[in-house]
Formats: structure tokens, C-alpha cells, sequence
């Protein structure tokens, strides 16, 4: 029988450390580098089951053929894919449990992504993270040679850490997720939290309170009736998929105008610590300003600071939250022209000649 590589001792202080994991996720690369030199590999890869993305959470060893890989689609046509299920089922898949040493010289990706690297031999470990499949590969040079049958069997002692880690660093990361948003829900800031995808995984009530036909959650994705927004919005998603989870996604402010409301203003803040799951892929926090109205002053209240009327009082108080001259005449149901009628008159009494000034003249009253 093949003599093992695998240093036991070594992989059993590594897997003593992949608790640091479950609540850093800077810690992942670092943990599979030590897994390599336990193991007699040169690389690992940590990849989803249905999900693959460039920015793979990998050792450096291994970055430019996985840039490669993914720039040139082998991805979705990789061979050893079809040992993903019993990787699954708790067995370690290699190489030559999916194909013959034949198949693996003559095979297209060996020769164009593998071979021209240095890396021949592969392993891979499924684990679960909550209810996601993922999967550690380890890939071997020439040199380091084939996974012996002894091999497999000391790195099966991997897949149940791996899933406790994951599912832990899973529950974490959802639970830094919602301390975030729901911090921002406590000062009325609505606020959504964005994977790698741009799918939505997180909105707080503040946000659930704003959404409308013009802004809302659909499918799990943010949906602007704002044309030119939603085009930003889109190169902003593009932006989110195609740069490093180590980077900061270098986004501008996008203006989203409404028809009947005032226009809300949308930033990206960048995820941290460990909301930065790689299990649960969070990727960057969105903040909506101005999408709910600020709280109206008492209509009562300006009218005996300002000497207003109670009609006229009641329109400030509209126009103190943000809302338009045309969108206060429908709420209050009174023509424009009488609106406007108002303002002019709010304007003489108050002092102001402008309705930004108005607003924040009667805003301090809240």
C-alpha cells in the first residue's frame, strides 16, 4: 500500500484551530496554508456546491490558476464536478475516483489549467455549512504525487470540523449581520445588506417601512423605477461581483428620484468582521437616505410659533418632512394653486423665501 504524506499530528493542530474561523474569516487562508503543509499539498480551494464565483476563498499559491480557471469558464465544465455529490455523502473524491489516469492526461482542463500550473493530483471534502454544500479541495503537484487510500482516510477526519466551523461561522456572521442593520433601524435609517451577487440578505424594518412601487425588494433583488438609478445600480453590481472580497467596492453615491416623494440618496459601507462570512457571502451594506419621511412636526405647534393658520400650519408640517408642494396638495386634498396659495402666505409670515429655508426653520420645532 502507497505510504501516507499526511503528517497527523500536523492536521490535528490545524483542525484544534479552525474555531478561529468561525468568527474571523481573515483567518481561512491562513488555516488552509497549514492544511497544505499537513497534508503534502500545495494549494486549497474552498468552493460552494451550486454557486462559483471568481473570488473563491483560496491560498495564494493557487490564485493566478484560479483566476485563469474562472476567466476561461472551466468552471462550469470542470470533470470533477460529477464527485461533488459523494463528496456529500462523507467519502473524499479524487482524481482517480471520477476518471482514469487516461482520461486525466487526455482531458482539456488537466492540460490547460492544471498541468501548465504544476498542480496533477486532486482531493476534495465536502462539509456543510447550515444548509449550503461546500466542498475543500487540495491539489498536489507531480512531485507531491497521487492521495493514497491512507491519505483519504486521515482526511476524512476533516469533514465533520468543517461543517461545525461553517455552520458556526454561519450563525455568527447572520447574527453580526442583524446587530448591524438593526442598529441603524434604531435611529429610523433603513438599510439592506447585499451578498457577492447582489442578491439581498438582510433589510431592516426601517427599509421594509420605505419600499414602494418605486423602490422595492423583488425576488431578493433591489428594484428602482428610476431609470438612470437602476443603471447605476447595475454597473454597482457589477462592481460588487468582479472586485476582491478584500477590497472596498469603489462606488459613488446614486440618486434615486421619486415622483411624488423627495429623492433618496443610496451608499455603499463596506461588511466587517465576522458579517464577512464567506459561508454567507455578504458583501456590502446599503444605506437609503430619505426613504421614509421625517417625523412631521406639530401642525399646532408652528402654528403658534409662526402666527400660521391651520391649514397653512398643516402644509408646513407636510413640507417639514421632505414631501413636494404637488405631493402635499394630494395628502392634504387641495388643489396646487391653492398649495401654493399657502406657501406664499407661510413664506411672508415666516420670513423665508425659499422652501429649503422653510424646512429647516420648522424642522427645529421637532
Amino acid at each position: 500500500m502507497k505510504a501516507s504524506k499526511i503528517d497527523d499530528g500536523e492536521l490535528s493542530k490545524v483542525l484544534d484551530r479552525l474555531g478561529e474561523a468561525a468568527v474571523n474569516p481573515e483567518a481561512w487562508r491562513g488555516i488552509m496554508d497549514d492544511i497544505c503543509k499537513a497534508v503534502g499539498a500545495s494549494a486549497a480551494i474552498l468552493l460552494q456546491s451550486d454557486i462559483r464565483t471568481p473570488d473563491v476563498p483560496r491560498t495564494e499559491s493557487i490564485a493566478e490558476a484560479t483566476d485563469f480557471y474562472f476567466r476561461n469558464n472551466w468552471h462550469l465544465r470542470d470533470p470533477r464536478a460529477k464527485g461533488f455529490p459523494r463528496m456529500m455523502a462523507g467519502e473524499v473524491v479524487t482524481d482517480l475516483d471520477v476518471m482514469s489516469a487516461e482520461q486525466i492526461r487526455a482531458d482539456p482542463m488537466y492540460n490547460e489549467v492544471l498541468f501548465p500550473f504544476g498542480y496533477r493530483w486532486f482531493a476534495g471534502i465536502g462539509f456543510w455549512a447550515g444548509s449550503a454544500a461546500w466542498a475543500l479541495t487540495l491539489q498536489r503537484t507531480g512531485r507531491e504525487g497521487s492521495f493514497a487510500a491512507r491519505d483519504k482516510e486521515l482526511l476524512a477526519q476533516l469533514a465533520p470540523r468543517l461543517t461545525e466551523t461553517a455552520t458556526l461561522a454561519t450563525v455568527v456572521g447572520r447574527a453580526a449581520l442583524t446587530s448591524m442593520t438593526d442598529v441603524l433601524d434604531r435611529v429610523r435609517q433603513p438599510a439592506l445588506i447585499l451578498n457577492r451577487e447582489g442578491m439581498v440578505l438582510r433589510t431592516n424594518a426601517a427599509a421594509d417601512r420605505g419600499f414602494d412601487d418605486e423602490i422595492r425588494v423583488r425576488e431578493r433583488r433591489l428594484v428602482l423605477r428610476d431609470k438612470q438609478a437602476m443603471t447605476r445600480f447595475d454597473q454597482l453590481i457589477g462592481m460588487i461581483r468582479s472586485t476582491p472580497d478584500a477590497a472596498a467596492i469603489p462606488a459613488s453615491p446614486i440618486l434615486i428620484r421619486r415622483t411624488m416623494k423627495p429623492p433618496v440618496v443610496l451608499r455603499t459601507l463596506p461588511v466587517d468582521g465576522a458579517a464577512r462570512s464567506v459561508f454567507l457571502g455578504a458583501r456590502v451594506l446599503l444605506i437609503l437616505s430619505n426613504l421614509t419621511p421625517r417625523p412631521a412636526p406639530d401642525p399646532v405647534l408652528i402654528g403658534q410659533a409662526f402666527d400660521l393658520t391651520p391649514a397653512e400650519s398643516r402644509l408646513a408640517a407636510l413640507l417639514a418632512t421632505g414631501t413636494s408642494i404637488a405631493g402635499a396638495a394630494e395628502h392634504l386634498n387641495i388643489s396646487r394653486e391653492t398649495a401654493r396659495n399657502h406657501l406664499k402666505s407661510i413664506f411672508s409670515k415666516t420670513g423665508v423665501h425659499r422652501q429649503s429655508e422653510l424646512v429647516t426653520l420648522v424642522s427645529q420645532l421637532g
